[in-house]
């Protein structure tokens, strides 16, 4: 089984400030962590509770930073991975954290992980997506210098929207027969490696 989890200086450094939290505490910080974590751009905390945690849980701001970090890394591996909630659990006690805190992370993955899972995969990575495409077909016939001049051309219109607008960008793309050839190509590759996946 390969490790999701290396132990690097900043995870034991992370993992000494979490064994001293109480594991109450601790639970529900995690709780709050997987419920938010699906949220991009979004922080977990708000800069007022974060001052309320650092009191609650004795730790200054560039400790605490690091908890929450450490704590969301290791939820970000368990989803990218798709690790049994088990095997997640030896590998927290593999870096030293005790075993009643990796009991909380393992209890919260088996509990919440399906659902960030499912979540996750709701989330659009790049920025824009694809909501519309248009084309159209030039032909060029002549030109001052060429009598007789057969130039076919395709404009494609690309309708891009961000995930959370309403107003529709258009670009505009123009090939020639060889360019567009290739174009084909290319996403008959994509096509192929997709349907591979699935």
């Amino acid at each position: 089984m390969t490790s999701i989890i290396k132990e690097t200086r900043s995870i034991k450094e992370a993992v000494t400030f979490i064994n001293a939290i109480d594991v109450n505490k601790f639970s529900r910080l995690i709780s709050r962590i997987i419920q938010k974590l699906h949220l991009k751009g979004e922080k977990t905390f708000s800069e007022e509770e974060e001052q309320k945690l650092q009191a609650a849980l004795s730790l200054d701001k560039q400790a605490l930073n690091l908890v929450l970090e450490t704590a969301a890394f290791i939820l970000e591996q368990a989803v990218y991975h798709n690790v049994r909630p088990a095997s997640l659990l030896q590998q927290l006690e593999a870096v030293l954290l005790n075993p009643d805190k990796a009991e909380v992370f393992s209890q919260a993955w088996a509990t919440a992980g399906p659902e960030l899972v499912e979540k996750l995969k709701l989330n659009i990575f790049a920025p824009k997506k694809l909501d519309f495409v248009g084309w159209q077909l030039n032909l060029q016939m002549a030109q001052s210098s060429q009598a007789k001049l057969k130039s076919p051309s395709a404009v494609l219109q690309l309708g891009l929207r961000k995930e959370d607008s309403e107003v529709q960008e258009n670009v505009f793309v123009e090939f020639n027969h060889q360019e567009l050839l290739e174009f084909y190509n290319k996403l008959e590759i994509v096509q192929g490696q997709l349907d591979s996946l699935t």
